[in-house]
């Protein structure tokens, strides 16, 4: 039998309320917040009947105290007052419902019961989503190894918590997708979740957007803009890559985290925002705050949890579970099946998957457009995955070219340098912009380090600016 406790100082409220419910419920009473404190404990109801206007500490306040404790109970307030403002604020505190005293016994019956489904309702939805994180599924991300179902598992635990986190992990493994799932189960989840890649934005522009700007603060700024803290402001701000933001902006950060207040550019008013901030980099923070490239005391403050997400070379146990996911995924959309013969599936487990699992997800979506019939051959896979092309990361392979098999270490760091390097150009098509900007190096001096080592592009002369 579920119990109910009912919180009102009027002993012939109490009587009346109790009458109407004792019938399928058990009742508990309390004549303040202060009895009621006690009762949460002993009593452990299951919902709260709560007056408004209570000696000492009001029952907004009581409210307020609860949910600062963590208390989830859902509470139906009861109040004389029928004044939308106390209304609305007791349903921005937490409350369940609101009731104004003068109200049809069955209306409080149905109110009562509904409320009590929905919290039971929620309990199952909980329990269910604890049992899918175990058995390796955490929203869209699924993952059966023991390497994914701990990243689930610690994710599941510190959603709720509003603590800020970080998540680690090289690009295309799903750090967006963890950061919308933590949000989505967290206290924040019906509030705004804004997103912002970093490195996508040049220095001059990721400031404003950040912390917006006022009109007239740089020429072409013709309105006032609000900064993605600000729309985030009672949700979760998501800032991936954060380790290629520049230490200016990382300073700003760290104060808009400590001081919960920001500045838009050319303001002078101090703007409070609440906001959880959640973020991701594939680089090595450690690393950049030894290169002076990372603020050390903003890694600190991002790191209260930090969230590992492994490369999927590093857990290939769950590539014929993502594989049927994805496939059926694509199928659905595309309006038509197709399953991977043994021989292709084999072929993709040998493959290491660079670009992880968003590589997966988009070659399987092209060998499912591609393929003639309802079985995915090795025939129908990309070129790179049957050839076993892309594979940087073992490094048995070439150990006498990266260095790592000399003696001296001038002459392994020179080698080391070069199939660097090389490799770096390789994949930015030979564009030494892009590829300075990406390790961290100015394009001058990415070339002087290019004529030093004498490292040209295959088929040409000079290393050339495209």
């Amino acid at each position: 039998m579920k119990t109910i406790l009912i919180v009102d100082d009027e002993p012939a409220a109490r009587y009346g309320l109790r009458r109407a419910l004792e019938a399928k419920y058990r009742i508990s009473e309390a004549d303040s917040a202060e009895a009621a404190r006690v009762a949460l404990h002993t009593e452990q109801p299951d919902l709260v009947l709560l007056d408004v206007v209570l000696p000492g500490l009001s029952g907004l306040d009581f409210l307020r105290w609860m949910r600062e404790q963590g208390s989830e109970l859902p509470v139906l307030m009861v109040s004389a007052l029928d004044t939308a403002k106390t209304a609305v604020e007791a349903l921005q505190l937490g409350a369940a419902d609101y009731l104004v005293k003068g109200f049809e016994l069955e209306e409080l019956r149905q109110r009562v019961a509904n409320l009590l489904k929905l919290a039971t309702l929620e309990k199952e939805n909980d329990s269910l989503r604890r049992r899918m994180t175990t058995e390796g599924q955490f929203g869209q991300m699924i993952g059966r190894t023991a390497e994914m179902r701990r990243a689930f598992e610690i994710a599941d635990r510190v959603a709720p918590a509003d603590s800020t986190v970080l998540i680690l992990g090289e690009s295309g493994t799903g750090k967006d997708l963890m950061a919308q799932e933590i949000h989505a189960r967290s206290s924040r989840a019906g509030k705004a979740y804004v997103g912002v890649n970093c490195a996508a934005l040049p220095e001059t522009l990721i400031e404003s957007e950040l912390f917006g700007y006022e009109r007239g603060a740089f020429t072409g700024a013709a309105q006032q803009k609000k900064g993605k803290f600000e729309l985030a402001s009672g949700g979760t701000l998501f800032l991936d890559e954060i380790g290629d933001m520049n230490p200016v902006t990382q300073a700003k950060v760290l104060r808009a985290l400590e001081n919960r207040t920001i500045e838009r550019l050319g303001g002078t008013q101090t703007i409070p925002v609440d906001v959880r901030v959640i973020s991701a980099t594939h680089r090595n923070l450690s690393a950049e705050i030894r290169a002076g490239k990372f603020r050390e005391d903003l890694y600190y403050r991002l790191r209260v949890v930090t969230i590992e997400l492994p490369p999927l070379r590093a857990h290939k146990g769950d590539i014929p579970v993502l594989s049927e996911a994805f496939l059926q995924m694509h199928g659905a959309r595309l309006g038509r099946t197709a399953r991977l013969t043994r021989e292709a599936l084999a072929a993709i487990d040998r493959y290491d998957w660079p670009g992880n699992v968003r590589e997966l997800k988009n070659a399987l979506e092209r060998s499912l457009v591609l393929c003639p019939g309802e079985e995915i051959g090795v025939g129908d896979l990309p070129q790179e995955v049957v050839n076993g092309e892309a594979a940087p990361h073992k490094h048995s392979e070439g150990a006498g070219e990266n260095g790592f098999s000399e003696r001296d270490f001038r002459e392994a760091k020179r080698k080391f340098e070069v199939a660097y390097l090389t490799r770096q150009l390789a994949d930015h098509r030979w564009n030494v912009s892009r590829t300075a900007a990406t390790i961290g190096l100015h394009r001058q001096s990415l070339q002087e380090k290019l004529r030093e080592l004498g490292i040209r592009r295959p088929g040409r002369e000079p290393v050339e600016e495209e």
